[in-house]
């Protein structure tokens, strides 16, 4: 009999040494916010502190203490100031925001950072990007194209910096692309190379082998036709049924007008692009319309921006909800998962709801579920 209870006794103390335990309900969580609190991006800073505030209210728990520290814009500052708040304890922090701010964080040992950059590349080993990063955009897209039965779609990416970002996106998500495209973002040589890419001047030429056809013919409605060909600017079709534009703000216009200046329209041809954050210039470029692209959920955004000024008389930066989120993360993931093992806490596969939309963690990487939208006669509209 005493033997049986030993076997026993073993069994549990092996349960109990290979399961992990939440958080106890008066454990205190120390989570570190690593933001600019100083300089030009001071503000920034501040709205990010607002909406962790924010967050813990509305989750209602005492469990949970903030630990704000200030990295200003520089790598150095933010090392200093991550390890002293790891010298008090803590070993799960949100931030820093800037990708640059990251460089020497890979020298403290046993801690998690959630950044709020969107760039996957060259990252620490103990970051985790948690920004609306190319692979969450890319999947939403291709979602969007296979609802959409598009055939052939091509891709246009700006001859900068996140262009292997897109790349590594394109490559995960295997998302069906016909051929892929790099820009120069100077004018003259962006119109050139969608000239280019457009097969424009053989178009052209078309249509003018086409004017002078008619014009050498015995038609007897010649003179009709011809005119309706002289309200045209080409012959022939392209060899897409969509194009996804990497870009943002004045170089996403005028890639799209150089588009259109080449006879190809957002009215045939599906234009789509990345997350743009809602940007409303964009809903009086009624020319550049339709447009798609994915992004976060724009009622829980309105909601929260609107929770916002109420609560601190002042407008929140688009970051503030991904900070939000991120405390709402963390307290779930404390509430099934062993704190004392940080390490593994993002590896282990988890979906948690929030306000941007779903976040799905697993291998230490965060991606989002977003939704997708349309901006057609001045309005945004939800797809999905």
């Amino acid at each position: 009999m005493k033997k049986i209870f030993r076997i026993i006794f073993t069994l549990i103390i092996i349960y109990l040494t290979n399961h992990s335990f939440a958080f106890s309900q008066n454990e205190k969580i120390k989570i570190g916010l690593l933001a600019p609190l100083s300089g030009e991006y001071k503000e920034l800073g501040q709205s990010i502190i607002k909406s962790t505030r924010m967050a813990l209210s509305d989750i209602g728990t005492d469990n949970i203490e903030i630990y704000p520290m200030d990295t200003g814009i520089d790598p150095n500052q933010t090392l200093q100031s991550a390890t002293k708040l790891k010298n008090e304890g803590i070993k799960i922090f949100i931030g820093p925001i800037f990708f640059k701010s990251l460089m020497y964080l890979d020298e403290i040992q046993d801690v998690i950072f959630l950044s709020l950059t969107n760039k996957t590349n060259d990252l620490p080993k103990n970051v985790i990007s948690s920004g609306v990063n190319s692979l969450s955009q890319l999947n939403a897209i291709k979602n969007f194209l296979e609802l959409s039965e598009v055939k052939k779609t091509i891709f246009l990416t700006p001859d900068l910096n996140y262009k292997n970002e897109i790349k590594k996106a394109i490559k995960q998500s295997k998302i069906k692309i016909s051929k892929q495209y790099t820009y120069d973002t100077e004018p003259t040589k962006l119109t050139k190379q969608i000239e280019k890419i457009t097969n424009y001047d053989v178009r052209k030429q078309n249509l003018a082998d086409e004017i002078l056809r008619v014009e050498n013919s015995d038609l007897v409605d010649k003179e009709e036709q011809i005119k309706k060909l002289k309200k045209r600017y080409t012959i022939g079709n392209v060899n897409f049924d969509s194009v996804v534009i990497s870009d943002f703000d004045e170089n996403l216009k005028s890639v799209i007008t150089s588009l259109i200046y080449t006879d190809v329209s957002p009215r045939n041809k599906l234009f789509i692009t990345l997350n743009q954050w809602f940007d409303e210039s964009l809903l009086l470029e009624e020319n550049i319309q339709p447009l798609y692209y994915p992004s976060i959920n724009k009622q829980n955004l309105e909601t929260f921006n609107k929770k916002f000024v109420d609560t601190y008389n002042s407008k929140p930066n688009h970051l503030s909800l991904l900070s939000y989120d991120l405390l709402g993360l963390i307290y779930y993931l404390s509430l099934k998962s062993d704190f004392s093992d940080i390490n593994n806490i993002f590896k282990k596969e988890n979906s948690f709801k929030g306000k941007i939309g779903i976040f799905d963690v697993k291998n230490n990487k965060i991606n989002h579920r977003l939704n997708f939208y349309k901006i057609d006669g001045g309005e945004i509209k939800e797809i999905f």
